[in-house]
C-alpha cells in the first residue's frame, strides 16, 4: 500500500505553493487524506484477515441450505443418511473459501479499498495538476518566487509606512488640455494659489524641518535590490498577463472533480448494499467434497460497510466544497483585480488594474492571505518606483560628488550637467551656487518646490527631457529663470509649463516643427512669453509660423537654423521691427531675403551655410544704418559687388569659406572694419589698399593662394590677429616689427625658409601665439626665440 512519505507529499505538494492553495483546496486535501487512510486500512484488513469463511450445507431444499431436522435419539441404532460426509479437510475448506471468494462475493465487496485509493489518487491528481504541468508550473513557480521577495522587501515596509497623502495636491501643469488660452490661464491659477506653499516650503527648509537625510533608510544594496524587483514586476506581468491558461486549467480541473463526485456517489451509493456477512455459494464440485451448497460468511462485510458510509459521506463534503469552488469561479469576474481599497487608503493612487492569469493568482493569493496582494502592490505602483529610484540616485550622488562635476561655461558661469540619470538627486538643490542646470536624457523628471532653494539659478537645459513641475517649483522658475533651452524629438515633447514663465527673455527649440507638426497648438504658447527677447530655432522649417511672427514684435534676436530644409516664405520678417540680431543658418537661401531690409534695427545678420551664388542684394544693406556685423559665410559667393563700399558703417564681415577670386577695392571704403575673414577662398593676393582699414584688429586670408603680401598691409597699426596659413607665400617682409600690437601669427602651411628676426620687436607675440612649424620657429635668432617663450611663461 501507499507509504507515510507519500501521504505527507500528497498532504503538502511544495510548501512554497501553499499560498496559492485556498481554503477549499487546503480542506479538500486533508478530507483525500482521511479517503487514503481508509483505503489503507481496508487494503491492510483485506490482507491479514480471512475473505471468506464457508461451511457445506448438509440439508438442502429447493437449492438452499435449509436446517437439518433433529434426529430420532431413541430409535436405536438409526442409521446415517447415505452419502453424507460431515468433516472436510483443511485444503477442501481453503480451496472451496477462495472460489466462493473470487466467484460468488460481489465486486464492490471485494475491490472496495482499491477502489477508494484509486479514486483518492484522481482527486489528488486533479488538485495539483496546475502545479505541474509545465505551461501553467513555470507562471506559478515565478509568481511565488516574486511575492516572497516582494512581501519580504524592505522597501515594501518602507513604502506602506507612507501612506498619509499630502495635504495640498496642486494641479499638474504639465496634464493640462485644451486651448492654449485655457492652459495659460489655468498655470496663472495654479501658481498664484501655490505662492503661499513656496514660501512655507522655502520656512521649513530654512528651519531644516525638511530633512532628507531621513529618507535614506535603505541601504544601497537593498536598494538595488528593490530596482530589481520593479524590473522582475514588470517583465512578469508582460508575460502573465498575455493570457490565462493558469486560470482555465484551475477551472477544467474543479469541473473533473466535480464529475468525478457525481459518479462515485452513483455508483456507490448504489453498490454499498452488495457488501453482505452471509453469502451462499452454490460451487459445483461435489465429486470432491461431497457437498453441493456452502454457506460463507464475509468477515469485513460489516466493516466495509461502515467505512463506505463514511467514504460516501467524505466525498459528498468533497463534490460540495468543489461545486462551492466551481458557483465561486463561475460567479465572479477572476479574470479582473481591482487595486481600489488599496488605492483609496495609500498615496499609491496609480497602481494599476491587473487581468488574466495575473489577476487570477491575486484572487487566488487573498484566499490565503489578503496581506500578500497589498505588499505586493506597492511594486505596481510607479509612484513607488520613482520614489525608490529617488532614494537610489540620493545615495550615488552625493554633495561631493555633484560638485566635482560643476564647471564653468564660456560665459564664466556655474553649469551642472546631468547626463542619462534615472531623476533629478535632491542633493542638487542645495548647490545654491549653481546658475546653469543641464538635464539631458532624463526621461522621467519632476522638478520638486525645493528647486527654490537655487537662488542663483538663471538658465536651464531640458535636453530630451520631458519634465514635469509642481506649481511652487513653477512660480519659482516663472518669476527668476531667464534663459531656457529645450531638445525635443516630437514637439508634443514641449512641456506646456514654459508658456508660464513670464520673465524668460531667451528661448532656444531645437526638434522638429515642420507644417506636419504645426497642427499642435504647443507651438502657439510662445505668445504668452511677453518678455521674451532671444528666440533660437533649429528646426526643419517650409516657412516661418505665424506665432514666431507675432512674438517678433518684441524680439531682439531670432535665430534660425533650418538644417538644410528649404525656407521659402520669409515675408512676415518686415514686421520684426525690433530686430537687433538675424541668423538664417542652413536655409539653403540662394538670395538675400528682401524681407530683411526693412528692419531698420538690425545691427547683425548672419546668413551662415547657405546656397548664396550671388549677393547683389548687398546694395540694400547701406538702408540698414545699425547694421556692423554681416557674416556671409560658407555659402557659394564667387565674387563681392562693388557696391559693398557703401557699408560705411560695417565693422566685421565674414566672407570666409566661398570661392571669391577677387577682392574689390570698394571693400576698403569701409574704414570702420575691425574684423575681416576672407580665409578659405580663391585668392591670390591681398589689395594694396588694405592699408585704408587703419581699424583693422582681425585679418584672416588661410588657406588661400596668396604668394606675397603687400606693404600696405603693416600700415594697420592695430591688428592683433594676423592668420596667413596655408598659402604659398616663400618670404615674408621685414616690416612685421612694426605691427607691435600683434598676439596672433598663423604662418603654418606655407613655403618659407626663415622667419623675420623683426618678430622680435612684436612684444605681445607669444611662442603659443606663433602658428609655425617647429623646424621654421628654429630660424629664428635664440634671444627672440627666448623672448616668445618667456612671453608664454610670464602669462602663465
Amino acid at each position: 500500500m501507499i507509504p507515510i512519505t507519500e501521504l505527507r507529499y500528497f498532504a503538502d505538494t511544495q510548501p512554497a505553493y501553499r499560498i496559492l492553495k485556498p481554503w477549499w483546496d487546503v480542506f479538500t486535501d486533508y478530507i483525500s487524506i482521511v479517503m487514503l487512510m481508509i483505503a489503507v486500512f481496508g487494503g491492510t484488513l483485506q490482507v491479514t484477515q480471512d475473505k471468506m469463511i464457508c461451511l457445506p450445507c448438509k440439508w438442502v431444499v429447493n437449492k438452499s441450505c435449509e436446517t437439518m431436522p433433529v434426529p430420532n435419539l431413541t430409535a436405536p441404532y438409526a442409521p446415517e443418511p447415505k452419502g453424507i460426509q460431515y468433516d472436510l479437510d483443511r485444503h477442501q475448506y481453503n480451496y472451496v473459501d477462495a472460489v466462493c471468494y473470487e466467484n460468488i462475493l460481489h465486486w464492490f465487496a471485494k475491490y472496495f479499498p482499491y477502489l477508494v485509493l484509486l479514486h483518492t489518487l484522481i482527486f489528488l491528481a486533479c488538485s495539483n495538476f496546475w502545479f505541474k504541468f509545465p505551461r501553467t508550473s513555470s507562471k506559478l513557480e515565478h509568481f511565488v518566487s516574486i511575492l516572497l521577495k516582494c512581501f519580504d522587501s524592505p522597501w515594501t515596509t518602507r513604502a506602506l509606512s507612507e501612506t498619509v497623502v499630502e495635504e495640498s495636491d496642486p494641479k499638474p501643469v504639465g496634464k493640462m488640455n485644451g486651448s492654449m488660452d485655457k492652459k495659460a490661464s489655468s498655470v496663472s491659477e495654479d501658481v498664484e494659489a501655490s505662492v503661499p506653499m513656496l514660501q512655507r516650503t522655502k520656512s521649513r527648509l530654512e528651519q531644516g524641518i525638511v530633512d532628507r537625510s531621513e529618507t535614506g533608510v535603505l541601504d544601497k544594496k537593498e536598494g538595488e535590490q528593490a530596482k530589481a524587483l520593479f524590473e522582475k514586476v514588470k517583465k512578469f506581468r508582460i508575460h502573465v498577463e498575455e493570457g490565462d491558461i493558469v486560470y482555465r486549467l484551475y477551472i477544467r480541473q474543479t469541473i473533473i472533480k466535480v464529475i468525478k463526485f457525481i459518479l462515485i456517489i452513483s455508483y456507490t451509493a448504489y453498490y454499498v448494499g452488495n457488501i453482505r456477512f452471509s453469502v451462499e455459494c452454490q460451487v459445483d464440485i461435489e465429486k470432491l467434497t461431497g457437498y453441493k451448497l456452502f454457506h460463507c460468511a464475509h468477515p469485513l462485510a460489516t466493516l466495509f460497510k461502515i467505512l463506505a458510509c463514511f467514504y460516501i459521506s467524505l466525498v459528498v463534503v468533497y463534490g460540495l466544497i468543489c461545486m462551492y469552488t466551481l458557483c465561486w469561479m463561475l460567479s465572479r469576474s477572476l479574470k479582473r483585480y481591482s487595486f481600489e481599497s488599496i488605492r483609496e487608503e495609500s498615496s499609491y493612487s496609480d497602481i494599476p488594474d491587473l487581468k488574466n492569469d495575473f489577476a487570477f493568482m491575486l484572487h487566488m493569493i487573498d484566499q490565503y492571505d489578503p496581506l500578500y496582494s497589498k505588499r505586493f502592490a506597492v511594486f505596481l505602483s510607479e509612484v513607488s518606483e520613482n520614489k525608490l529610484r529617488q532614494l537610489n540616485l540620493n545615495n550615488e550622488w552625493t554633495l561631493e560628488k555633484l560638485r566635482q562635476r560643476i564647471t564653468k561655461n564660456s560665459q564664466e558661469k556655474l553649469e551642472l550637467h546631468l547626463f542619462m540619470l534615472s531623476g533629478i538627486p535632491d542633493t542638487v538643490f542645495d548647490l545654491v551656487e549653481l546658475e546653469v542646470l543641464k538635464l539631458e536624457l532624463i526621461p522621467d523628471v519632476t522638478i520638486p518646490p525645493i528647486i527654490a532653494q537655487l537662488s542663483n539659478l538663471r538658465e536651464m537645459w531640458l535636453y530630451h527631457t520631458p519634465a514635469k513641475i509642481e506649481a511652487p517649483a513653477l512660480a519659482f522658475l516663472r518669476e527668476n529663470l531667464k534663459s531656457l533651452h529645450i531638445k525635443f524629438t516630437d514637439i508634443k515633447e514641449i512641456p506646456l509649463w514654459i508658456y508660464s514663465l513670464k520673465n524668460l527673455s531667451e528661448l532656444h527649440l531645437t526638434g522638429n516643427l515642420s507644417a506636419e507638426n504645426n497642427r499642435y497648438i504647443v507651438i502657439d504658447g510662445l505668445r504668452e512669453l511677453k518678455s521674451l527677447k532671444v528666440l533660437r530655432l533649429k528646426s526643419n522649417l517650409t516657412k516661418l509660423p505665424q506665432v514666431v511672427t507675432d512674438v517678433g514684435v518684441h524680439l531682439q534676436k531670432l535665430s534660425i537654423n533650418n538644417e538644410g530644409t528649404k525656407l521659402m516664405v520669409l515675408n512676415s520678417l518686415k514686421k520684426m521691427v525690433n530686430l537687433t540680431e538675424l541668423e538664417l543658418l542652413r536655409c539653403d537661401l540662394e538670395r538675400i531675403p528682401h524681407s530683411i531690409f526693412s528692419l531698420h534695427n538690425l545691427q547683425e545678420i548672419d546668413l551662415k551655410d547657405n546656397n548664396l551664388k550671388t549677393i547683389e542684394e548687398i546694395i540694400s544693406f547701406q538702408h540698414l544704418h545699425r547694421l556692423v556685423c554681416l557674416k556671409l559665410w560658407y555659402n557659394q559667393i564667387a565674387y563681392i559687388p562693388i557696391q559693398i563700399g557703401t557699408l560705411t558703417n560695417m565693422e566685421r564681415l565674414y566672407l570666409n569659406r566661398n570661392k571669391i577670386e577677387k577682392i574689390p577695392s570698394q571693400l576698403f571704403f569701409c574704414r570702420k572694419l575691425r574684423f575681416l575673414d576672407l580665409s578659405h577662398n580663391n585668392l591670390t593676393s591681398i589689395h594694396p589698399d588694405v592699408g585704408f582699414l587703419q581699424n583693422l584688429q582681425y585679418f584672416a586670408v588661410t588657406a588661400n593662394r596668396i604668394e606675397t603680401l603687400p606693404p600696405e598691409l603693416f600700415q594697420c597699426k592695430k591688428l592683433r590677429t594676423l592668420n596667413l596659413g596655408n598659402n604659398c607665400l616663400q618670404t615674408l617682409p621685414s616690416r612685421f616689427g612694426e605691427l607691435t600690437g600683434l598676439t596672433q601669427l598663423e604662418l603654418r602651411g606655407n613655403r618659407l625658409e626663415c622667419l623675420p628676426v623683426e618678430l622680435g620687436e612684436c612684444r605681445l607675440l607669444k611662442r603659443s601665439g606663433l602658428v609655425v612649424e617647429e623646424d621654421l620657429f628654429n630660424t629664428l635668432p635664440s634671444e627672440v626665440k627666448e623672448q616668445l617663450w618667456r612671453a608664454d611663461k610670464e602669462q602663465a
